[in-house]
């Protein structure tokens, strides 16, 4: 199965340029395609290097600072127009998505439409998380599931894969949320088209190096996207 790992980056060349050989080494169907929000750090211009020198690394420049949500957006519409490309990843640049989960993406997505890495099933769980950051994430995803009929115990998980008919399917125009409400937005998309969903465990620790994007903002858009998805019936 050939797959295209969206990766977004902003300031990570602290990360990407050890992690991009981790992920092309699990599977010889993935491809990565990183994009970058014109990092100061110069993290564009180390993966370009790359690009020149290795056929399955791919770099999406975006002019400045435009939003998590948006750059995934940008990501799926690229790899879209590579017909080859059976199935596309959502992962983090900062080691805290574990690139040696990726076979068992590749498995689980053969018999699934959406497959999502989950904390909180069974040999799931997080490291190094700080309570208030346990408790923003727990019950951010029982909050979601509870207003919107979710299936499933994660719900603001970014590591996850879609096959591309799911991704050619759903309206990506109208998804413009960030951060959290981003990933449940999605989710929610895909569970009222009747997609099927599975999650498979993954063990989340905090990221290796630089800061965390996670900002108040984020939080109170996904508590309030939630609550406008349930009183639109969308």
């Amino acid at each position: 199965m050939k797959a295209m790992i969206v990766i977004p980056t902003y300031n990570e060349m602290e990360n990407i340029t050890r992690l991009i050989p981790e992920v092309l080494a699990q599977d010889k169907g993935v491809e990565i395609l990183v994009v970058d929000d014109n990092s100061p750090d110069g993290t564009g211009d180390s993966v370009e290097q790359i690009t020149q020198e290795n056929n399955r690394v791919h770099l999406l420049r975006r002019p400045g600072k435009m939003g998590l949500g948006t750059a995934y957006i940008s990501g799926f519409r690229y790899s879209l127009q590579r017909p080859d490309i059976n199935c596309i990843f959502e992962m983090d640049a900062d080691f805290s998505h574990r690139p040696s989960y990726i076979p068992d993406f590749l498995k689980a997505v053969e018999s699934a439409d959406v497959v999502l890495g989950s904390r909180y099933v069974k040999g799931g769980g997080v490291k190094n998380w700080g309570l208030s950051r346990k408790f923003l994430s727990r019950g951010g995803s029982i909050f979601s599931r509870a207003m919107l009929g979710l299936p499933v115990n994660d719900c603001t998980g970014g590591f996850r894969c879609y096959r591309r008919e799911v991704l050619e399917t759903l309206d990506l125009d109208r998804i413009n949320s960030q951060g959290f409400g981003f990933q449940v937005e999605m989710l929610h998309e895909c569970n009222k088209k009747g997609f099927k969903i599975k999650e498979i465990p993954i063990v989340f620790p905090d990221r290796a190096e630089g800061s965390s994007k996670m900002s108040k903002k984020i939080v109170f858009e996904a508590f309030f996207l939630v609550c406008r998805l349930r009183s639109s019936g969308r």
